[in-house]
């Protein structure tokens, strides 16, 4: 610690468009930004905003289809490989100008008629070619749990089935990302699941729980999760990945100075 803290622009600032959600994420003192799908915008146009701010991309997302409009996405669906295929090409000449830190998979939901042991084995098989194809531009990919809860279906959904997707896919550039909000939805305690993914944590993103508002909503220990975070050494990025009220302060951001959890 300090841990340097990015804005996902895709849920903060969302009342402005993409390229000035950049400016405002500057100004309120954000290290770095993130965005889930930046495809809409021309990336030259955000590469060149980003440069201008001297503002870090700290991650996006690959594409993954219908799974944002509820369906079960590409990344674990064994017809989809083709799709899944082409969406990552999309990832790798956008990330090429771009260039961000970490490219997130997201895994999907197990689609009808697929069986959980093929679904999974599908996404190891395209984990493994994101990794190595974003490793040849020097990017990680992280993976992601998403709760079942909020999102019914997900594949990956556990620090537990993370992990075991880690060990199954194998590859020194994939990693984890552990988003607290959703492990705390999926009812883990968070130093548990943080300790379950020691040494493999690529990227953190929080929003408290249940509501996934600011910090200080809802019922997360934060302290317990920082103090979690510095005991296996996690080295990588905070982002802040909430749905922001009318009213939102950022006065949770003034306590996590004071507490030194970010710089």
């Amino acid at each position: 610690m300090p841990w340097s803290l990015a804005a996902n622009l895709s849920m903060l600032f969302s009342e402005l468009p993409l390229l000035e959600r950049l400016e405002a994420a500057h100004a309120a003192g954000f290290d770095g930004v993130e965005v889930q799908f930046p495809y809409e915008l021309a990336a030259e146009r955000l590469s060149a905003e980003l440069q201008r701010l001297a503002l870090p991309l700290v991650l996006i997302n690959v594409p993954a289809g219908d799974l944002m409009q509820g369906g079960a996405g590409l990344a674990a669906v064994p017809a989809r490989r083709g799709e899944f295929a082409a969406a990552l090409e999309q990832a790798l000449a956008y990330a090429e100008v771009v260039r961000p830190q970490r490219v997130n998979v997201l895994p999907g939901r197990l689609a009808d008629g697929v069986e959980r042991e093929a679904a999974q084995a599908c996404l190891a098989d395209n984990l493994r070619l994101a990794a190595d194809r974003f490793a040849e531009l020097g990017i990680g990919v992280c993976c992601e749990a998403i709760n079942r809860l909020d999102m019914p279906g997900f594949l990956i959904a556990s620090s537990r089935e993370l992990r075991t997707l880690l060990a199954q896919v194998d590859h020194p550039n994939l990693s984890a990302q552990l988003d607290l909000f959703h492990m705390v939805r999926m009812g883990e305690a968070l130093p548990e699941s943080i300790e379950r993914l020691a040494g493999r944590i690529g990227h953190v993103q929080f929003a408290d729980a249940p509501g996934r508002g600011a910090p200080g909503s809802g019922g997360i220990d934060f302290a317990a999760a920082m103090q979690a975070l510095a005991q296996v050494d996690y080295q990588g990025w905070l982002a802040a990945e909430y749905r922001p009220t009318e009213d939102d302060t950022l006065s949770w951001l003034q306590g996590w100075r004071a507490a030194g959890w970010v710089g």
